[in-house]
């Protein structure tokens, strides 16, 4: 790969917000490839989508509240957010339940997202 060819990586956070490092990791990884220049794609899927929600307050576990870092990302020039319409419905939430704008992905997109990849990082 030279310099200025860039790659296609997708990241997909599966666990809960809190009570394990797994969100932190692959949101630290996503922004790694970003500042690189490479493109970006985040998708929210199981109990990951439980990271989007609106009105989270960590500071009882005395530790950052992830949705408020997401709220950032596009900062860094990731702006291809999907969250996995099965997982957002079978936990009874909807896209206005979400700190950040998110693209809801049926199952044929989410293979086509991850077959498009060069890399995919599943947390």
């Amino acid at each position: 790969m030279n310099a200025t060819q860039k790659q296609t990586f997708t990241f997909i956070s599966r666990t809960a917000p809190y009570g394990s490092n797994r969100p932190q990791l692959c949101l630290d990884t996503a922004l790694a490839a970003a500042v690189f220049e490479q493109q970006v794609n985040y998708l929210f899927m199981e109990d990951g989508v439980y990271q989007l929600l609106k009105n989270q307050d960590a500071e009882a576990i005395h530790t950052k509240t992830i949705g408020r870092i997401l709220e950032t990302l596009n900062l860094y020039g990731i702006e291809s957010i999907y969250v996995c319409k099965e997982s957002l419905e079978s936990r009874g939430l909807l896209l206005g339940d979400l700190v950040i704008e998110s693209k809801l992905t049926n199952a044929n997109e989410l293979k086509t997202l991850l077959n498009s990849s060069d890399t995919v990082i599943n947390l």
